[in-house]
């Protein structure tokens, strides 16, 4: 096994397999499986929806000239890896039998190190040591950290539309600032331009389309500059609100480009296993 691959990590659905320490756990707690199976198991996560064929297997599992029953070997290291995963071999959501050939491993499966690296990569520079990586961040279902993000880009539209349906009051509220006309037509651009954008965004993550993690990423130092300068929106409010909640809901909202980029490593815009 070469080094990248002893150090391999693999999530899959609630599970995720490390060959560091060779554990399989699922979420946060670790399932028994044997050095075998697991062995087998790091094979087929490392060929994700390729048949992986048992002369394969055979030479991963016993070294040259090891004696064993290689057929009931294989069977019975598959049948491990489907009693700890709660796979079933008739209608299988992991592990799929190729009948007389091998196995194939069906579900969706992130490379966990490999990611880890890219994010480092593409915040170097950027505050990326301030920034939670994927191993930092809590375990959630997909259906919270998908209707969250989701939630965060609706609410963003809504600021967007709302300053643009009412030009003539924020133009009155803006008119006291130095350089006012500049100011207003600023933001009159960016929500205008913001629109579309979070219209992007919002249906990448709900049609899962491929590499949108990465892309969101690369994406995010310019959402954190904007999202910081529209978490100033309460104060287009103050006909309506006091000052006192204004600063309070801008407090909130400079949160809001971290959360949203949290919620994306934890699994926004992945597919739901």
């Amino acid at each position: 096994m070469t080094e990248m691959e002893s150090a391999a990590r693999y999530r899959f659905g609630v599970f995720e397999a490390n060959a560091a320490t060779g554990e399989l756990r699922r979420q946060g707690i670790r399932v028994k499986l044997n050095t075998q199976p697991f062995q087998m198991l790091m094979l087929l996560l490392a060929r994700p929806g390729e048949l992986v064929t048992r002369e394969d297997i055979t030479r991963e599992l016993w070294p040259e000239g090891t004696f064993v029953d290689f057929e009931h070997g294989v069977n019975s290291a598959v049948n491990r890896i489907r009693e700890a995963l709660g796979d079933k071999a008739n209608n299988p959501r992991f592990v799929e039998t190729v009948a007389r050939k091998g196995y194939r491993f069906v579900a969706p499966v992130e490379r966990m190190d490999v990611l880890i690296e890219q994010v480092q990569e593409l915040e170097t520079g950027f505050g990326g040591s301030f920034l939670a990586s994927p191993e930092d961040l809590p375990r959630s279902s997909y259906a919270v950290v998908q209707t969250l993000f989701v939630l965060l880009q609706v609410m963003y539209v809504n600021f967007y539309v709302g300053a643009l349906a009412n030009l003539a009051e924020i133009d009155e509220l803006m008119s006291v600032l130095p350089h006012a006309h500049v100011v207003f037509r600023t933001m009159e651009v960016s929500a205008a331009v913001l629109i579309p954008l979070r219209a992007f965004v919002m249906s990448a993550v709900l049609f899962h389309a491929p590499g949108v993690r990465q892309k969101f990423l690369k994406l995010w130092p310019f959402l954190l500059l904007v999202d910081l300068l529209w978490s100033l929106a309460p104060f287009l409010l103050l006909h309506h609100i006091n000052l006192g909640m204004a600063v309070a809901c801008t407090a909130l909202l400079v949160y809001s480009p971290f959360a949203q980029r949290a919620l994306v490593l934890m699994g926004a815009g992945t597919k739901r296993d």
